[in-house]
């Protein structure tokens, strides 16, 4: 067990006087991006920090199934699920995982992650849900059910802020941020169940909505935390995938994602692999620039929508601890009346 990962302040008005925010990582990815993902959220936290510390500790839903190499990293690297329901903690971020199931509620991790979020509920100041536990927070919580999409919906989406909100502040009006997966959460059914959208895509139905309620609830379609190269690897996977006979269709390539000479070698990629069926062809995926050509695409959005997040559970939290003055029972009204509100 670890007592987690300390980000350090930084910058000279660094707040060396107060307890880092402690943030819990719930990752449920699968094996193959268990490691980016603690990669991406680390490095994504530690800038949008800036002058405050954090605290990140890791944890995983032990229902979700791994095998040996990744089971052996989180056994030495993450806290143990069950500590979490006594660690105090400031915010919580979880992931998705793999889909096993056609219904979320018959996966076997279902119960130990409906009680994740009844707990989130009363133990965090905010809680951010991403892709399918997003979903499964959204059905646990107002029995809103995803929708199959026609095909796995995958690449850069440009997405415009719906609103104004705490959370987007300093944000640009539209910008393209990754999305990857196979269902979707009907825009309509969340806005009759009270769930304030924050950003949408034409293409990608919701990107970023919010509730209200013990805690405040950020729920992300999208993926503002991947990396510049993390939908190729997830392309690359899925080919392995078809090569491999794990699965019957080949995928489709990312939306607006690699240039024409990269797209023209995957689609030649494409034809052998569908007339020459073998795992080893692997060896031969084409390679492509992502890296250097996406670097910084949607990095700051990514950035600027976790300062405001950071900063609004450490506000928060300054006044829970703060004497319940007639002044802070008023700035805390303001708080909570400035987020349902929008600015």
């Amino acid at each position: 067990m670890t007592s987690g990962l300390i980000i350090p302040a930084a910058g000279r008005g660094a707040r060396h006087s107060e307890a880092p925010l402690h943030i819990a990582l719930v990752n449920n990815m699968p094996d193959s991006a268990l490691l980016w993902t603690e990669r991406q959220y680390h490095r994504l936290l530690a800038a949008a920090a800036g002058d405050r510390s954090v605290r990140l500790s890791l944890f995983s839903l032990p229902e979700v199934r791994r095998g040996e190499q990744a089971a052996n990293h989180i056994r030495q690297r993450y806290e143990d699920f069950s500590a979490l329901w006594d660690t105090p903690v400031d915010g919580m971020i979880v992931t998705g995982m793999p889909p096993r199931a056609a219904c979320l509620k018959d996966e076997p991790y279902w119960p130990k992650l409906a009680q994740l979020v009844e707990w989130a509920e009363e133990h965090t100041l905010s809680t951010v849900w991403s892709c399918l536990a997003a979903h499964a927070a959204v059905l646990h919580l107002d029995g809103i059910a995803r929708r199959l999409l026609p095909r796995k919906l995958s690449g850069l989406y440009e997405c415009v802020r719906t609103t104004d909100h705490l959370l987007f502040s300093g944000a640009p009006a539209r910008w393209r941020v990754p999305h990857s997966r196979y269902n979707e959460l009907p825009e309509e059914d969340l806005a009759a169940a009270g769930y304030r959208m924050l950003s949408a895509s034409a293409a990608a139905g919701a990107d970023i909505f919010c509730k209200e309620r013990g805690s405040l609830f950020l729920f992300l379609q999208g993926h503002p935390e991947y990396d510049a190269s993390a939908l190729l690897r997830e392309y690359r996977r899925d080919v392995a995938a078809y090569l491999a006979l794990r699965s019957e269709t080949y995928p489709y390539l990312p939306c607006a994602y690699f240039d024409r000479p990269e797209a023209a070698a995957f689609r030649g990629f494409r034809r052998r692999a569908l007339a020459h069926r073998n795992p080893d062809l692997l060896k031969e995926f084409p390679a492509a620039a992502i890296e250097l050509r996406h670097a910084q695409s949607w990095h700051g959005l990514a950035i600027g929508l976790y300062r405001n997040w950071l900063g609004y559970i450490a506000r928060g939290r300054s006044l829970i601890r703060a004497p319940l003055s007639p002044v802070a029972v008023a700035s805390q009204s303001a708080l909570v009346s400035e987020l349902r509100g929008g600015t």
